[in-house]
């Protein structure tokens, strides 16, 4: 089990920029496969990019471009730099150890609104 926690939300104006820090309790470097979700209000949880050991990367369609997804194994610490946001990026963001079992952040608010 790990213990993530998400920082770094908050509110912009349209066309700006986050970026998001997702602090493991221990090392990452064994974790295959690293996520960020999203959960807009009435709507289901949502991937919004994901990156491997390796460093491969995926991400969801609407955030292509314009998001970037990145880790630190050396500081426990995975990323999601948002830039061009838009007010449909507002949403809860969570951190996750998207391999099996499962553990997830306690999420952040991230609100694109002018």
């Amino acid at each position: 089990q790990v213990q993530l926690v998400e920082s770094g939300g908050g509110l912009v104006q349209p066309g700006g920029s986050l970026r998001l820090s997702c602090a493991a309790s221990r090392s990452i470097v064994s974790i295959n496969r690293m996520g960020w979700y999203r959960q807009a209000p009435g709507k289901q949880r949502e991937l919004v990019a994901s990156i491997t050991s390796s460093g491969s990367t995926n991400y969801a369609d609407s955030v292509k471009g314009r998001f970037t997804i990145s880790r630190d194994n050396a500081k426990n610490t995975v990323y999601l730099q948002m830039n061009s946001l838009k007010p449909e990026d507002t949403a809860v963001y969570y951190c996750a150890k998207a391999v099996s079992p499962w553990d997830w952040g306690q999420g952040i608010q991230v609100t694109v609104s002018s």
